[in-house]
């Protein structure tokens, strides 16, 4: 644990990762990660209202709900190294305010400027929140058998708040107008702000040289751009357009120097020795490749329920229970597989284990099949769960505790840039499988087709309109175009989860918990803060 170190807010709170303190803490930085969860989430059924409500122009309602994602990525990197230079749990309740404020701002919002606005501050709140819980995680829980649990524990929750957001926005909606969706979000930052600062250690890492202000900002602006791109790709753009590619090669341009600027640094930003070291490479690859694989089907399946099978949002999302389900119970039993089967073995396995589980789901067709939906999304969450948490769980562990918020900082932006380019390449290849099953359709007119070919959900408004024989026959054509696109996407993901089984053999076959980590780590830690409270 050297070159952290932990400080006492008060003389009587207890030494970070000492006595239960440590489980209550836990409970605290799960809140945190549920309110960032759900509000990623909630306002996605909530946009039909806000826009009868505000009147946006589509490239404002565009705006509403792409400001939170793309903010909050974009300064994952700014707030974790933050957050080891002044403090973690100071930079984790600034966020908690700031995400209290932003939310009534939203819920009031009075025009679609000033949503985007708070939209843009709920990112930045939730950029200050993300990386901090898992980096006080880490503090306290020094021994590494106790963090699995929790790594496991907090990825549960991740997965209940991204179910739970479109199902708790329906409910709302229901009841309430669209700004009830941010204020839920109030009372449990009230809560958690004075509890946090109760129970919450403060810790930072190393403080040798100054912030590299300059190097945060290039992290920040070429994440942006990156981000920004790769979203506009997967929301069907040309890669050609102004708009597309000159945020590309702005944001690619700015990373690349960031990283120079980082390797001829005395103290960096971000320490970029750690990819050096084969078990965290690996990992924050791992974790890519899961999100690359799945995100986009994600979105695909989604619109299968509700386009091909014909349930409601709310039937879609209670379909999808089932996955949230299971990934709770794999997030539960992580550290126990953790243990018992080692890092390279659970990663592969949840690799292969999700793979089975998409390859299970090509057998779904025009028809609802309730036990094949039901068996694929079981297997597709507990597999992708697994993955995940032993990616982050190997990754935050291989890191150097007084680079903890750097290294969250890294596993939340890889999760966020697996999920864009999964978004656009698999959105990429549905697309190129969808579209010529709808080049001749039998009285249909060219013009017709060609806008049909954009989503099933086009073409259904365009057989619409054009009625009779023509229109159901447009209908079946995109119907059957869905399902066979459906089934490549479904292939092709399955190949990427593959890969990633394979990338996974280069990480660790059993959990390293010696003795530095596990029985030195706490009495390290309380000579550090007797030294500091000393001073």
């Amino acid at each position: 644990m050297s070159g952290t170190t932990v400080v006492l807010a008060r003389p009587r709170r207890r030494t970070a990762g000492a006595g239960a303190n440590r489980w209550a803490v836990l409970v605290v930085l799960c809140v945190s990660l549920l309110l960032v969860a759900v509000d990623a989430t909630v306002l996605h059924v909530a946009v039909p209202a806000v826009t009868e409500d505000l009147r946006p122009g589509a490239i404002e309602l565009l705006w509403i709900v792409d400001t939170y994602p793309l903010v909050c990525a974009s300064l994952l990197i700014l707030f974790g190294t933050l957050g080891d230079r002044v403090g973690r749990r100071r930079v984790l309740l600034l966020g908690y305010a700031l995400f209290g404020v932003a939310s009534a701002a939203a819920a009031f919002a009075p025009n679609p400027q000033t949503l985007i606005l708070a939209r843009a501050l709920l990112g930045v709140g939730g950029a200050m929140i993300m990386p901090a819980t898992l980096s006080i995680l880490r503090q306290v829980f020094p021994d590494r058998r106790e963090r699995a649990v929790a790594i496991g524990v907090w990825s549960a929750v991740a997965a209940v708040g991204a179910a739970v957001g479109p199902l708790l926005g329906g409910f709302l909606l229901e009841h309430f107008w669209w700004g009830s969706v941010f204020l839920v979000n109030i009372p449990l930052m009230l809560v958690s702000l004075p509890v946090g600062r109760l129970l919450l250690p403060e810790s930072t890492g190393e403080r040798d040289g100054p912030w590299d202000v300059t190097g945060a900002l290039m992290a920040a602006i070429g994440l942006f751009g990156a981000v920004l791109g790769v979203k506009r790709l997967g929301g069907g753009e040309g890669v050609l357009d102004p708009l597309t590619l000159g945020p590309l090669l702005a944001g690619a341009a700015l990373l690349v120097a960031f990283v120079r600027r980082q390797r001829r640094r005395t103290h960096p930003l971000v320490d970029l020795g750690m990819f050096a070291r084969p078990a965290f490479s690996t990992a924050v690859g791992c974790i890519v490749l899961a999100m690359l694989a799945l995100v986009g089907l994600e979105l695909i399946a989604a619109q299968y329920l509700q386009l091909v099978l014909g349930l409601s949002p709310l039937g879609t999302g209670l379909r999808l229970l089932p996955l949230t389900f299971a990934a709770m119970a794999a997030g539960l039993l992580g550290a126990r597989l953790l243990r018992r089967f080692g890092p390279r073995r659970t990663v592969c396995a949840g690799f292969c284990l999700t793979a089975v589980a998409v390859l299970v789901l090509t057998a779904m067709g025009g028809q609802d099949d309730s036990g094949l939906l039901l068996s694929g999304f079981v297997l597709l969450g507990f597999g992708l769960e697994t993955t995940l948490f032993g990616a982050y769980e190997s990754m935050l562990s291989e890191a150097p505790a007084d680079r903890a918020g750097g290294a969250a900082a890294i596993g939340e932006t890889s999760y966020q840039l697996g999920a864009g380019m999964g978004i656009a390449l698999l959105g990429t290849v549905m697309n190129a499988a969808y579209a010529p099953g709808l080049a001749r359709v039998p009285g249909v007119p060219a013009k017709d087709s060609a806008a049909a070919s954009h989503s099933l959900g086009e073409a259904y408004e365009v057989a619409g309109r054009l009625g009779g024989a023509p229109g159901r026959a447009l209908r079946s054509a995109a119907r059957d175009s869905f399902v066979h696109g459906l089934h490549v996407t479904l292939l092709v993901s399955a190949a990427l989860l593959l890969l990633g089984a394979v990338a996974a053999c280069r990480l660790p076959r059993a959990m390293q918990c010696d003795a530095e980590e596990g029985a030195a780590g706490l009495p390290a830690q309380r000579e550090a803060e007797r030294s500091r409270v000393s001073a």
